[in-house]
């Protein structure tokens, strides 16, 4: 099957990174036309299946106070927000390991790309636009569905936990991407799967309290950018904010997307010269 074309509008330079970035809108509108069909049982259905059996199903026999959930009224309102927030990590985990390696290696999409006016900031910024879209409809689609459970005690709040998880999103999706662009093969993202995602999808507070945790445990889960989303996510359906608590989510994940930002040109620029 032949790569989506990625030619331009128009032979000029762009004048902002952000208009040279739209201008590959309809190379990557082209991308999910082709590719939707296949995220539907990863993004959708396997997380529906996890609040049913974690939440519905195993949360049937857990009986807890609703003091040491977090302040869930049961277990099912508790995993829910943190399974959301899990969600958009693994979403983004997916769509910047080996999609970046196949545009850099496999496939050199990007070497197409740079061959027109369009540089490494609006490259980036493009694709990365495209994994916010993929994160933003995979969160609405989950709290849709499971809003009809009655977990949720905030309809704002529900709104704002929608906006975390493009923020969490990102604050994943941009280092990640700087990662995998510079990487020579595939070998390290064995790494990322089995070292990263997997103990902070099932470590960072998504199933249990990280309270529960001895105490180092504990600071390293808290050091995740994986838990700053669950707990923001959490106290935002639930209607409890800490607004203390939000600010310090917001900017550690704030600054995640910053530095990832400014490693993601660096490393991509590089790779793209050798």
């Amino acid at each position: 099957m032949s790569s989506p074309s990625t030619s331009t509008s128009t032979s000029s330079a762009p004048t902002s990174t952000l208009r040279g970035a739209l201008r590959l809108v309809d190379y990557w509108a082209t991308v999910y036309r082709r590719t939707w069909r296949g995220s539907i049982v990863s993004s959708f259905i396997t997380p529906l299946l996890y609040v049913l059996a974690m939440g519905v199903l195993l949360g049937g026999f857990v009986e807890a106070d609703p003091a040491t959930l977090e302040g869930a009224t049961s277990y099912l309102a508790f995993v829910v927000p943190g399974l959301v927030a899990a969600t958009s990590m693994t979403t983004v985990v997916g769509e910047v390991t080996y999609p970046v390696m196949a545009m850099v290696k496999w496939n050199k999409t990007y070497f197409s790309m740079t061959a027109t006016p369009l540089g490494v900031r609006e490259i980036a910024l493009a694709h990365l636009g495209f994994v916010a879209f993929r994160v933003a409809v995979t969160a609405a689609v989950f709290l849709a569905v499971t809003a009809p459970f009655g977990v949720y005690e905030s309809a704002p709040g529900v709104l704002g936990a929608f906006a975390v998880q493009v923020l969490l999103g990102m604050a994943f999706a941009v280092p990640l991407y700087a990662f995998a662009a510079g990487l020579r093969d595939e070998t390290a993202f064995s790494l990322v799967f089995r070292l990263g995602m997997i103990p902070m999808f099932l470590f960072s507070g998504a199933f249990f309290p990280v309270a529960n945790l001895d105490a180092p445990l504990e600071a390293l889960a808290r050091a995740t950018p994986l838990w700053h989303g669950v707990d923001l996510t959490r106290m935002l359906v639930l209607g409890v904010p800490d607004w203390s608590m939000v600010a310090v989510h917001v900017a550690y994940l704030l600054v995640l997307v910053v530095l990832g930002w400014w490693w993601a040109v660096r490393r991509l620029t590089r790779r793209m010269q050798q």
